[in-house]
C-alpha cells in the first residue's frame, strides 16, 4: 500500500516537474523574443541618430565650401582692384619721373644763372650763409644760455635759501656759554677747612688726581674748581660733592671717590651718547663711537658745546637732505660723527678732522660718510650732496647768534690784527672790522688804485688774512673806491 501511495506521489512529482519546465521554456522564449525586439528597435534608434549626424555635418561642410568659394572670389576680386591700382601707380610714378627730371633741368639752369649774377660758386654762397647763420647763432645762443643760467642760479638761490630757513626753523637750540670752572656749593664754610684739610693734605691730593686746581676764597659755602679738560673738572667735581655728603675727607677717602667718580662718569658718557644716537634715530653705531660721542659733552669749541653742536649739524643735514630728497640717513650720521676727533685729538697729533676720518674707517662707517666727515672743513673737495649738505650745517651751526664765543682779548686782539692787515697795503686810506669781525671794509685812494688794482687788493688782502690770522667761520672783504668831483659855484 505504501508502494503504491510512493508511486503515485511520484508520478504526481514528476508531473508537476514536467509542467513547471515546460513553463519555464514558453517564458524564457517569451523573453528572448521580447529581447531580440528591443535589440532591433535599438539598433534602428541608433541608425536614425547616425543618419541625421550624417546630414548635419554633410550640410555643415557644404555651408563651409559655400563660405570657400565666396571668400575666394572676393580674393579674386581684390586682386584685380590691386593690379589695376598698381598699373596706376607705374602711370603716375613715371609721371613724377618726368616731372622731376624738368625740375632738376630747371633748377640747374636757375643755379647757373645766380651763379653768373653773382659772380659766386654754389660752394662759396654754401660757406658764406653757413658762416651768417653760425654766427647769428652763437650770439643768440650765447644770451639765451646767460639768461638760462641766471635765471637757474636765481631759483638754485631761492631754493637753498627755503630750504636752509626751513632746516633752520625746524631746529631749535638752546646755547650755554662753557666756562672753564666749575662752583660746588657746601652747607657751611666748616666744611671749606675738613676740604683743606692738616697742612693742606686734602686739597694737594685732590688736585693731583683729578688735574683741576681748588680756589677757595671769601666766597661764602662755595668751592670753586677750575681746569681747562672739562672732564677732569667733572671728576673733580662729582668727587668732592660725594666727599661733602659722606664726610670722611682724607688722601685714602679721596682717592677712592676720585676712582668711584671716574666710573661714574665714564657710564654716564656713553648714556649720553646713546641718548644723542637714539634721539636722531640712528642704528649701528660701533659702542666706541658712542663713548666718544658721550666725551663730546665735556669738549667745547669757542665756548660751544661740541656734543650739541653736533646733534644740530646732524638734524639740520637731515632736514636739508629730506628737503632735496637724498639719503637722510647718511646725513644725519656724518653730521653726528663729523667733529667726534675732538673727543681725542688732545691724545692723538693731528688735526680733528684726520683723526675723526681714521676713527670711523677703524668702526666700519660707510664711504659716504667718510667722505662727508673729510669734507665738512673744506680739506677735501664734496663729491657728494651729503658732504655738502654737512658742510652747510656745520657752518650754520657755528654762525648762530650766540653759539660761540671767545674771550674779549682774543676778540680785540683779532680786530686789531684784522685792520692792522688791511692797512699793510699800499693805497688803503682807512679800514673797518664791523660785523663782530666777520666783516671788513677798506676805503682805497682813488688817486692811487684803478678799478682793476682793487680787485687785486682784495685777493691780497683775503690771502694775507688765510696766512697770518686764526678765526672761526669766514671773514667778508669789502674794497671800496669812490671818486668824488665837487666844484663851488660862485
Amino acid at each position: 500500500m505504501r508502494r503504491l501511495l510512493a508511486e503515485a506521489r511520484i508520478a504526481s512529482a514528476e508531473q508537476e516537474a514536467a509542467k513547471i519546465v515546460e513553463e519555464a521554456q514558453k517564458e524564457a522564449e517569451a523573453q528572448k523574443r521580447e529581447a531580440l525586439l528591443e535589440a532591433k528597435e535599438e539598433v534602428h534608434r541608433l541608425r536614425s541618430d547616425w543618419e541625421k549626424e550624417v546630414r548635419e555635418r554633410r550640410n555643415e561642410i557644404q555651408r563651409l565650401e559655400k563660405r570657400l568659394v565666396q571668400r575666394e572670389e572676393a580674393l579674386d576680386r581684390k586682386a584685380e582692384s590691386l593690379e589695376r591700382r598698381e598699373s596706376g601707380f607705374q602711370d603716375k610714378e613715371q609721371e613724377l619721373q618726368r616731372e622731376y627730371e624738368e625740375l632738376q633741368k630747371m633748377k640747374e639752369k636757375e643755379l647757373t644763372e645766380l651763379e653768373r649774377i653773382s659772380g659766386l660758386s654754389s660752394e662759396m654762397a654754401r660757406e658764406f650763409i653757413l658762416a651768417r647763420v653760425e654766427q647769428e647763432n652763437k650770439r643768440e645762443i650765447a644770451i639765451r644760455l646767460k639768461e638760462a643760467e641766471n635765471r637757474l642760479r636765481e631759483e638754485a638761490d631761492k631754493r637753498a635759501k627755503e630750504i636752509i630757513s626751513q632746516a633752520i626753523q625746524r631746529c631749535s637750540a638752546d646755547y650755554v656759554a662753557e666756562t672753564t670752572v666749575s662752583v660746588v656749593p657746601l652747607p657751611s664754610d666748616e666744611m671749606k677747612g675738613r676740604i683743606i684739610g692738616r697742612e693742606g693734605r686734602n686739597i694737594r691730593a685732590l688736585e693731583t688726581l683729578t688735574g683741576v686746581d681748588l680756589i677757595i676764597d671769601d666766597t661764602p659755602e662755595a668751592v670753586i674748581l677750575s681746569g681747562f679738560d672739562p672732564i677732569r673738572r667733572e671728576v673733580a667735581r662729582m668727587a668732592l660733592e660725594k666727599l661733602i655728603v659722606d664726610g670722611r675727607i682724607h688722601p685714602a677717602r679721596i682717592e677712592e671717590m676720585v676712582e668711584k667718580a671716574q666710573k661714574e662718569l665714564d657710564q654716564k658718557m656713553f648714556e649720553e651718547g646713546e641718548h644723542a644716537v637714539f634721539e636722531l634715530g640712528l642704528h649701528g653705531i660701533h659702542s666706541e663711537l658712542i663713548k666718544l660721542l658721550g666725551r663730546l659733552k665735556y669738549r667745547t669749541s669757542y665756548g660751544q658745546n661740541v656734543l650739541a653742536h653736533s646733534l644740530e649739524v646732524a638734524t639740520l643735514a637731515g632736514t636739508m637732505a629730506a628737503e632735496l630728497g637724498v639719503d637722510v640717513q647718511v646725513a644725519k650720521r656724518a653730521g653726528l660723527l663729523h667733529d667726534v676727533g675732538k673727543a681725542t685729538n688732545h691724545e692723538v697729533e693731528g688735526p680733528h678732522v684726520a683723526i675723526g676720518v681714521e676713527l670711523v674707517k677703524r668702526y666700519r662707517e660707510s664711504p659716504a660718510v667718510v667722505h662727508a666727515i673729510s669734507a665738512h672743513h673744506g680739506d677735501v673737495e664734496p663729491q657728494t650732496v651729503e658732504a655738502a649738505l654737512v658742510q652747510a650745517a656745520d657752518a650754520i651751526s657755528a654762525a648762530r647768534p650766540g653759539a660761540r664765543r671767545e674771550t674779549l682779548e682774543a676778540y680785540l686782539k683779532r680786530l686789531e690784527k684784522l685792520e692792522e692787515i688791511a692797512n699793510s697795503f699800499a693805497g688803503v686810506e682807512k679800514s673797518f672790522a664791523i660785523q663782530a669781525g666777520r666783516e671788513i671794509r677798506i676805503m682805497v685812494k682813488p688817486d692811487q688804485l684803478d678799478d682793476a688794482d682793487v680787485t687785486l687788493l682784495a685777493k691780497g688782502i683775503v690771502q694775507k688774512i688765510e696766512n697770518d690770522l686764526e678765526y672761526p667761520g669766514y671773514i667778508k672783504v669789502i674794497v671800496i673806491r669812490e671818486v668824488r668831483a665837487v666844484e663851488y659855484a660862485k
